[in-house]
C-alpha cells in the first residue's frame, strides 16, 4: 500500500509588503458541499506567522459600500488579524504603520470573497480596514489581542496620501461617524 501524501491544501505567500500574507486554501467538494481548512498552526508558523490568536470576530455589513476602518490598536494591546469572508466580497486593506519600515505608509489591498476563499494575515503594526463589494457580507476574523477601547486608534479611510482604491466612491461609502473623524496618517504619532 502506498504512503499517503497530503495534497497542498493551503498556500501562504507574501504580498507586496512581505509581512502581510495571502492565504489560499483548497476546497474539497462533492454533491454534498465542500470542506476546507481555514487555519493550520504548523503551516502558519512555517510561513512566519506566529501571532497567538485570542479572539474571533464576525462582522455583518448589510449594504454594498460599507467601509470599516482604518483601525489599529497600539501596544501593549496591538493586534494581528487573519481576515476571511464567509459570504459576499470585500476589498481588504492593510496600511504599514511601522515607522522604521521601508514600506511605511504603503498599503496592501486584496479582494477577499466567498468564491476565492483567500484570507489576509495582517501583523500588528498595521492599520486595517475593508469595504464591502456586495450586500449582506459576512467577515470573520481572528485577532491576537482582545478589543481594548483605550488602545484603539484609526486613520482616515480616504487619506489622499494613501491613495487606496476602495472600489467605492466617497459619496457612496457608508461609514460610522467615528471613522469619518480619524486623522490622516501624517497626523498620528509613531506607535510602532
Amino acid at each position: 500500500m502506498g504512503r499517503f501524501v497530503e495534497p497542498n491544501v493551503m498556500q501562504i505567500s507574501d504580498t507586496t509588503i512581505s509581512a502581510v500574507k495571502l492565504v489560499i486554501q483548497r476546497r474539497f467538494g462533492d454533491e454534498r458541499g465542500f470542506l476546507t481548512e481555514t487555519f493550520q498552526g504548523k503551516k502558519f508558523r512555517a510561513a512566519g506567522i506566529t501571532a497567538g490568536f485570542e479572539q474571533d470576530n464576525l462582522s455583518c455589513s448589510a449594504a454594498r459600500g460599507t467601509v470599516r476602518g482604518l483601525h489599529f490598536q497600539i501596544p501593549p494591546a496591538a493586534q494581528a488579524k487573519l481576515v476571511f469572508v464567509l459570504r459576499g466580497a470585500i476589498v481588504d486593506v492593510a496600511v504599514d504603520l511601522r515607522a522604521d519600515s521601508s514600506t511605511f505608509g504603503q498599503h496592501v489591498a486584496c479582494v477577499l470573497d466567498d468564491q476565492n476563499f483567500a484570507q489576509l494575515y495582517i501583523p500588528s503594526g498595521f492599520a486595517h480596514g475593508f469595504a464591502t463589494l456586495q450586500p449582506d457580507t459576512l467577515v470573520y476574523y481572528k485577532i491576537s489581542s482582545p478589543y481594548s477601547p483605550e488602545h484603539e486608534r484609526g486613520i482616515l479611510w480616504n487619506d489622499p496620501d494613501l491613495a487606496i482604491d476602495w472600489q467605492v466612491s466617497a459619496e457612496d461609502a457608508l461609514l460610522s461617524e467615528r471613522d469619518r473623524q480619524h486623522p490622516r496618517l501624517r497626523e498620528i504619532e509613531a506607535y510602532f
